[in-house]
């Protein structure tokens, strides 16, 4: 049992349902890594929270996992693959620490994928460098534009 402290749900709005947002390209940075046991037990994985930046979607936030210690030598190669990208991205080439990777910015290429109940939701499959020249533009044509590089 907690101690809600007289909360009135009278007094805040309810929050809303977080839909899948669309595919396509989206500024990022990483706001939080933890390494998690896998749910078998038999390995870890590096889960990022991950934060967009601008667009209609900015400050939603998505997670992506990565099976760093696996049993399975492809899961743990497509992992290590992941993070190079993401290093190359933030220009962080030889981090000690996930927190390295923290608060720099650079793009993520998002998919719509669908769970076991047939739910739309979003899957994280790439990571970039972030391209200047379309942050640029998506800066000057204001929050209102679609986030760069989104695909219908």
């Amino acid at each position: 049992m907690a101690d809600l402290g007289g909360f009135d749900a009278n007094a805040v709005q309810p929050a809303g349902t977080f839909d899948a947002i669309p595919a396509g390209n989206y500024e990022i940075i990483i706001t939080d890594s933890q390494l998690k046991p896998t749910k078998a037990g038999t390995g870890q994985y590096l889960e990022l929270k991950i934060q967009i930046l601008n667009g209609p979607y900015q400050n939603r936030m998505l997670w992506d996992r990565l099976n760093i210690n696996n049993p399975s030598e492809k899961a743990v190669q497509i992992a290590r693959g992941t993070l190079s990208a993401i290093c190359r991205a933030v220009g962080v080439m030889t981090p000690k620490d996930s927190t390295e990777l923290h608060n720099k910015p650079l793009s993520c290429s998002v998919k719509i994928t669908r769970d076991q109940n047939d739910n739309p939701q979003n899957d994280v499959r790439g990571y970039k460098k972030r391209d200047e020249n379309r942050a640029t533009e998506a800066q000057a044509v204001g929050s209102d534009a679609a986030p760069w590089g989104t695909t219908p």
